[in-house]
């Protein structure tokens, strides 16, 4: 009898089944929570593996699937629909095309504007880097383009945007996979403008932004809630967090 949320993964490709009590313990008292791995992610991969491109359209179209399919399984019309990151994204754009299956979507850090995210990241590094000397730095994100046409450029780029940020980066291994299977799909998002694709979200949408995110950047998200119409808007702020604010601040998340 609860209501419903749906919640959307990030990466594309990062499952988040094994922590995902840490930001939904609470909600779960109040919400039936549903945790879904998209195509190609985590269970689903391995249980119903896809070895054809992924687009964001497909991608678009699963969710929308997933959420027809909670409907009639719980008999209700309408649920709340959650994302973060590239979640966040793939929420707003469901959202976007089908207001009249949620009760509000909540986006969490998401890709709004994602290529002017990635210039402005590497704008501010290199300032940084060079304020510092730091020729390393500087060397490294010398070599970077936006679109990233590889997964050096895109570790590089992470590397260096944990380092100024006083965090540790993520690996090169890992990077280094996860390119090899999603940075296609990565890009095709990040070229996506919601400013143009999704100027009005015709539901109740909220945005939770983290206020030093660099990787999505929080003041691109801002400018998108201050334009998008909807039905209702809000957007909430969460000063102790960068990009990853489902983990930094989960209590103040739920």
């Amino acid at each position: 009898k609860n209501p419903l949320l749906l919640h959307l993964h990030g990466g594309p490709g990062n499952s988040v089944m094994s922590y995902a009590d840490k930001f939904t313990s609470e909600l779960q008292k109040g919400f039936v929570v549903v945790q879904w791995d998209q195509r190609e992610s985590g269970k689903t991969a391995s249980l119903n593996p896809y070895n054809k491109p992924i687009t964001v359209d497909l991608m678009v179209s699963d969710a929308v699937e997933m959420v027809q399919y909670l409907c009639a399984r719980f008999s209700k019309e309408k649920i709340y629909l959650s994302g973060h990151s590239w979640g966040g994204f793939l929420a707003l754009l469901v959202a976007s095309r089908h207001p009249e299956l949620f009760e509000a979507c909540i986006s969490m850090a998401p890709m709004v504007n994602q290529f002017e995210s990635e210039r402005l990241a590497l704008e501010w590094m290199t300032g940084k880097a060079k304020a510092s000397g730091n020729a390393e730095a500087l060397s490294e994100l010398s070599k970077i383009q936006i679109p990233f046409m590889n997964g050096e450029q895109l570790y590089y780029h992470r590397r260096w945007l944990a380092f100024f940020n006083g965090r540790s980066p993520v690996s090169r291994n890992h990077v280094m996979k996860w390119s090899e299977k999603w940075l296609p799909l990565f890009n095709e998002g990040s070229a996506v403008n919601l400013f143009i694709i999704s100027p009005e979200i015709a539901c109740p949408v909220y945005f939770l932004v983290g206020s030093t995110d660099r990787q999505a950047s929080s003041e691109i998200t801002e400018k998108y809630y201050k334009t998008v119409k909807a039905e209702k808007k809000e957007l909430f702020w969460f000063t102790n967090s960068g990009h990853s604010l489902n983990l930094t601040e989960p209590k103040k998340l739920q």
